[in-house]
């Protein structure tokens, strides 16, 4: 707070060493008032009735009449101090009796931090004319503020904050014609109508004003006239006004302090704070409506101001180097905004300064090499008095610069995922008051400095996915006993310490991923016993877990060694904390199914050697489990019921295991799940409907099993679905007409290899997210539809990569796979799988000339339509298709000759066109020159290289004459519209 009321400490001094004895009515007016206290602990003790009642605890006289003229029993440990001094010696209950009204002379009543549970305020408290100081905050009074309180014409501080108060009306308020200090945080004013600012702009002597979370909805946007113009301090934070910040602010010159954070205000930020002769604090946070251009508000003025947050906003625009002249600055909290450019150099004028954050903007350029105006500050190091410096997650660039190493003062450093390089300064190591230094997510190369050993107040480390490199020893980390999170993650370094090191430290979080710590368990880890997020993913580790290693491992909340070497049969059960995250994934652990001792969040030992049958008490140990995967085991046996018990359950993951029997309709159950994979066991039966009851279904794989039976009707519920991967099994009937209206976000369908029949629904095309198609090795008959090409997710190239996490869980994800068959060999896609566009229906009996319609998928990158019965030419029209990699036409009834205009298929590199009826010269040109002849056997009628036939002048000029009547007839087909 900038302004501090005296009056709160006008009546602190209650008396001198020439105490007057206190009147008798004053006296028994006290004991009555205590009377009706609760007081377990005595506190009151001094208030005796044969007692002079002015050297009593809590009470003051007036020195030359004796008359009781304050009474301050405030609790000196208010909410949020400890509990045994909050509720204990200094606590006091009860009701408040009117005996208070004797006291003729009453001028300071402070109630404040008591525990009147449930009782209203009373209202004769409005009878004490003499009042000029009421505070009755945090003390547990219920109820309307009585408006008798109006009547107290001398009161010159009010505070009601904190309670649990409503106001309908704040009228009562103009007759405090003296008050210059009210706070009302907390209460309910959400009825107090849009008038209730000209009803306190009627206060003139008004100088602080507080009114945070009151629930206030309206704001006026003007006024007639500005009666507070004393106004020095405003909070009006944490409402919901949901309009501009009004015109009248400009007019309140003396404003020292604002504060209306997260209050849903919009439009512009006023220029006028900038002309405010004495405002020191601006407070604007979290209203993330609020638009101002840097260049324009910061241009003048700000002649006194010391603080400027305008975090979570609409902020744009550059710095300007006028920053500097805001000599008097101490924060700048800009962070959450659209703040572009650079930093100006000028902020090394900012003597003051002491916090400058601007993380999550849009900044760019490199950070100023040299800042202006050092000699301006006194001292040789830049920005004496800057502690925290943070400008994450921006897109700075260059070097760090020399200056940050000089900052002496420093506390906290964040310069996390900008695309800043080169190597780490050396001189960061000698801040010796740093606490917090993050430079993750950018790309500095080189080796950490040996300098950092001496960070010894160094409580946060995270240099985590860079471009470092080098050997890490026990020097780097030689003072750091105050360390208690290290994140190395995602570099090349390699730790390279003596057998029995005992770090410095004890860390709460370490995440050394994919730094090299191998080849055994590292053994300094048995010192840290106060771990509880241990991360060492990829990190060259083998052999067995130590026994050790299961008596740290009770703290852990996370658990993630995966990816490394380590093998052997792990304990039936083991102890972590209760909601952990545990990953064992891509070992070489053996033996059955571990379970922890407690329920825990996310379970994943995929990838691995784990045998035997999924326990079926799995339900009763994990019944709140969020993330399961036990795929790429060797898992026998039937899946439990009993699964269908975990109920929060986002992801089951149970592929490629040797799994049997039915899928459990209990799964029906779980409805959360979001990821459904049992692909690759050997499952049978029928799908069961129950599974349409998953609503939240995105991910729904079923292949490379024995499965029978139809698509359930209930499929058609699955709104959310993405993926619906069903190939390889032995399904049979129709593909549902129902399709193209049941899957609005459907990406994947593969329902290749199974015994569908019948054709193919035009509703196919309504499906506006397909990327990918596969009906091959079915026994679908019917015309090839031409509806097809209106998919529209397959109509222009995908250029940016979207990787298809599902069901994501603190950190942990399923990522989405596909077996497709492309260029005539069967690949697994994941990162990428979003980029491929194609369609396979191949292997079918599908007939009727190829649909020129096709053509107008111009994103497609596969097309596989071999071994059906497809008549009629290739159309001119597939040249359009320029992103296709793969086309396969084989063994159908094609005829007529190759369009010429397939040599600009630049990317083709897989081309099959044997076993048609195709004729004439093979193209011989662009990409058409690069294919041997395999790709056009089985057509008799063709000729030209690759092939050994070689091609008469007739058959040439046949031919070319074909395509020049096709160019001729189109030509007069334009000619003729136009």
């Amino acid at each position: 707070m900038v302004v501090l009321s005296s009056i709160a400490t006008e009546f602190v001094c209650y008396g001198n060493t020439h105490l007057m004895n206190c009147s008798e009515p004053d006296l028994q007016a006290l004991i009555d008032f205590k009377n009706g206290l609760n007081d377990p602990d005595n506190r009151l003790s001094s208030w005796q009735s044969r007692s002079n009642c002015c050297q009593w605890r809590g009470i003051g006289c007036d020195n030359s009449t004796g008359a009781v003229i304050a009474i301050d029993l405030r609790n000196p440990y208010p909410l949020g101090s400890d509990s045994a001094t909050r509720f204990g010696f200094w606590n006091l209950s009860g009701e408040i009796r009117p005996s208070l009204l004797q006291l003729k002379s009453l001028k300071h009543l402070d109630l404040s931090s008591l525990t009147f549970q449930d009782i209203p305020i009373p209202s004769f408290f409005g009878s004490l004319k003499n009042l000029q100081y009421l505070n009755l905050s945090k003390a547990g009074f219920i109820g309307k503020i009585p408006p008798s309180l109006g009547n107290l014409s001398s009161l010159q501080y009010l505070d009601v904050s904190y309670d649990f108060l409503s106001v309908d009306s704040l009228q009562w308020v103009t007759g405090l014609v003296s008050l210059k200090h009210l706070q009302m945080n907390g209460v309910d004013l959400s009825m107090v109508g849009s008038n209730w600012i000209e009803v306190l702009n009627s206060l003139s002597c008004l100088t602080e004003l507080h009114l945070s979370l009151c629930g206030l909805s309206s704001f006026a946007f003007s006024l007639s006239s500005v009666n507070f113009t004393s106004l020095a301090v405003v909070d009006f934070s944490f409402n919901s006004f949901n309009s501009e910040i009004p015109d009248w602010f400009a007019n309140l010159s003396s404003l020292v302090y604002v504060d209306i954070t997260s209050s849903t205000l919009r439009g512009r930020i006023p220029l006028g704070f900038s002309e405010l002769p004495s405002l020191k604090y601006l407070n604007l946070d979290m209203n993330n409506n609020l638009s101002a251009g840097c260049e324009e508000l910061f241009r003048v003025g700000w002649g006194k101001i010391e603080v400027i947050s305008l975090a979570s906003n609409k902020v744009h625009g550059k710095l300007p180097s006028s920053i500097g002249n805001m000599t008097f600055l101490t924060d700048f909290l800009l962070f959450l905004n659209n703040v572009e450019g650079g930093i100006p150099s000028s902020i090394g004028r900012l003597c003051n300064l002491r916090n400058f954050d601007l993380m999550d903007n849009n900044l760019t350029g490199s950070l100023p090499e040299f800042l202006e105006g050092i000699e301006n500050c006194g001292t040789k190091s830049p920005l004496p008095n800057l502690m925290h410096l943070e400008l994450s997650n921006n897109k700075l660039v260059g070097k760090l610069p020399e200056w940050l190493g000089q900052l002496e003062n420093l506390v906290g450093l964040g310069l996390s995922n900008n695309l800043l390089e080169g190597p780490i300064l050396a001189s960061l190591g000698t801040l010796q008051n740093l606490t917090d230094m993050g430079l993750e997510g950018n790309k500095l190369n080189g080796t950490l400095p040996v300098s950092f050993g001496h960070l010894s107040e160094l409580h946060t480390l995270d240099i985590s996915y860079n471009q470092l490199t080098g050997v890490i020893s026990e020097t780097h980390f030689a003072t750091l006993s105050k360390l208690k999170i290290l994140t190395l993650a995602s570099n090349s370094f390699v730790l390279n310490v003596s057998s029995n090191w005992v770090p410095p430290f004890k860390v709460i979080n370490l995440d050394m991923g994919s730094c090299q710590l191998g080849p055994s368990f590292p053994a300094w880890l048995k010192s840290q016993k106060e771990l509880q997020f241990l991360n060492l993913p990829n990190t060259s580790i083998s052999g067995s877990l130590p026994s050790w290693f299961w008596d740290i491992s009770s703290n852990l909340s996370l658990l993630n060694v995966s990816f490394n070497q380590l093998k052997g049969q792990l304990p039936n059960q083991f102890s972590v904390t209760a909601f952990a995250d545990i990953d064992l994934s891509s070992n070489l652990f053996e033996g059955p199914i571990p379970l922890p001792t407690v329920q825990i969040e996310l379970l994943d030992l995929s990838n691995n050697h784990f045998s035997g049958s999924i326990p079926h008490n799995i339900s009763n140990i994990m019944p709140d489990l969020i993330f399961l995967s036990f795929s790429g085991n060797q898992l026998s046996g039937e899946i439990p019921e009993s699964i269908g018990q975990m109920s929060y359950l986002q992801v089951i993951s149970l592929s490629s295991n040797h799994l049997t029997g039915s899928i459990p309709s209990s799964i029906w159950n779980c409805t959360y799940l979001k990821v459904l994979d049992l692909g690759n066991n050997n499952l049978s039966g029928v799908i069961s409907g129950t599974l349409g009851e998953l609503k939240q279904l995105q991910s729904l794989h079923l292949s490379n099993n024995k499965l029978t039976g139809e698509i359930p009707s209930s499929f058609q519920n699955l709104s959310s679905l993405e993926t619906l991967d069903l190939g390889n099994n032995k399904l049979s009937g129709h593909i549902p007409p129902w399709f193209g209206n049941g899957f609005p976000n459907l990406r994947i369908i593969s329902l290749r290899s199974n015994a569908f029949s019948g054709g193919l629904s035009s509703g196919l095309s309504n499906l506006s997210s397909l990327q990918v198609l596969d009906l091959a090795e079915n026994n679908l008959t019917a015309q090839f539809p031409a509806s097809l090409g209106d998919l529209k997710a397959m109509v222009g190239e995908q250029k940016v990569t979207k990787y298809l996490f599902y069901g994501k869980y603190r950190g942990r994800y399923y990522e989405e796979s596909l077996v497709v068959n492309t260029k005539g060999k069967f690949q697994k896609y994941t990162k990428t799988l979003s980029l491929v566009i194609r369609i396979d229906l191949s292997s079918n009996n599908l007939y009727g000339e190829f649909p020129v319609e096709i053509t107008k998928l111009t994103g497609l990158v596969v097309l596989n339509l071999s071994r059906n019965q497809i008549s009629g030419q290739i159309p001119e029209g597939i040249s359009s298709l320029q992103q296709l990699g793969s086309l396969d036409l084989s063994s159908n009834r094609l005829s007529g000759a190759i369009p010429p205009s397939k040599s600009s298929l630049s990317f083709l590199g897989y081309l099959n066109l044997s076993n048609n009826d195709l004729t004439g010269m093979i193209p011989d040109t662009g990409q058409m020159s690069t294919f041997d002849e395999s790709c056009f056997d089985g057509n008799p009628g063709l000729c030209g290289v690759p092939l050994t036939v070689t091609c008469s002048n007739s058959d040439s000029d046949k031919g070319m004459r074909v395509w020049r009547m096709i160019i001729m007839m189109m030509g007069s087909l334009i000619s003729g519209f136009t």
